[in-house]
């Protein structure tokens, strides 16, 4: 089935981000209006900017909400300015993976606690305040369907302690995800996650140069041997949120060339 979502308005949370960035390219592809948001505003410039080189009309289905949504009011004025843009919201798509390094033993209370916020409060908040406003459009609409689609990681099964806040974030956005899909489900609207590995993106490029072994230590432990592309994670991304994937909800998908089901235990001995 092909993945359209052509007369859809789509909002992008974290438009800024690579993987946001690849997200937006992909869905204005497909069709779909865009209100893409990052408090960013220079990485935010970037996305549009990538855009306007596309098809006039691809362009002209795009807007920039270069402000923060953390908080009720910024999530308001978002929702607000895509109504007023397009007159209606059918999928929303976060990408909030803030990460804070350090251990159980070094990592501040506070700093835990930011990380939290920001990849779970937040996308609640986003996905409560985006759901109220898609139910209300379902009363004069009965054929309406939403979908949500949250960015996570596969840190959310595999404990890394040095990164204790980020993979304690990500098990609780799985977990909200699931969630939020028991509880909209008879509100027609869908809610599944992505959860990425090794997708390439510039914190992973900084990373490779900041450690010029980490790459073959990531690729050894993917069974499909490569690392994956931004433009992969978005391809998931606009399955999950198109009417291809109708009868889905409340399901984390791996875009993660095969990393969760390889036992980091090599040896066939138990």
């Amino acid at each position: 089935m092909a993945q359209s979502l052509e007369g859809k308005t789509v909002i992008v949370a974290g438009a800024g981000g690579g993987v946001g960035r690849a997200v937006a390219r992909r869905f204005a592809a497909a069709g779909a209006r865009l209100m893409l948001a990052d408090p960013d505003d220079k990485r935010l410039a970037e996305t549009m900017d990538g855009l306007q080189g596309a098809a006039d009309a691809v362009a002209d289905n795009a807007a920039a909400f270069p402000h923060g949504i953390d908080d009720k009011l910024g999530v308001a004025n978002l929702i607000a300015a895509a109504a007023d843009r397009f007159g209606r919201i059918d999928v929303l798509v976060t990408n909030a993976r803030a990460s804070s390094p350090g251990g159980p033993f070094d990592l501040s209370a506070e700093d835990f606690a930011q990380v939290l916020r920001a990849n779970v409060a937040s996308v609640f908040l986003q996905s409560q305040m985006v759901a109220r406003r898609m139910i209300r459009q379902r009363e004069s609409d009965t054929e309406f369907r939403g979908a949500l689609v949250n960015i996570s990681s596969i840190s959310a099964q595999r404990t890394a302690p040095e990164l204790i806040a980020y993979s304690v974030s990500c098990a609780a956005l799985d977990q909200l995800t699931r969630s939020l899909a028991a509880a909209l489900a008879p509100q027609g609207i869908r809610v599944n996650g992505v959860a990425l590995g090794a997708v390439m993106t510039s914190r992973l490029r900084e990373a490779f140069s900041e450690r010029a072994d980490l790459r073959d230590e990531m690729v050894a432990v993917t069974p499909l041997g490569r690392i994956g592309e931004a433009e992969e994670a978005a391809e998931a991304a606009l399955f999950l949120a198109s009417p291809g994937a109708s009868f889905i909800t409340g399901q984390i998908l791996a875009v993660d060339g095969g990393r969760l089901v390889l036992d980091p235990l090599a040896s066939p001995e138990r």
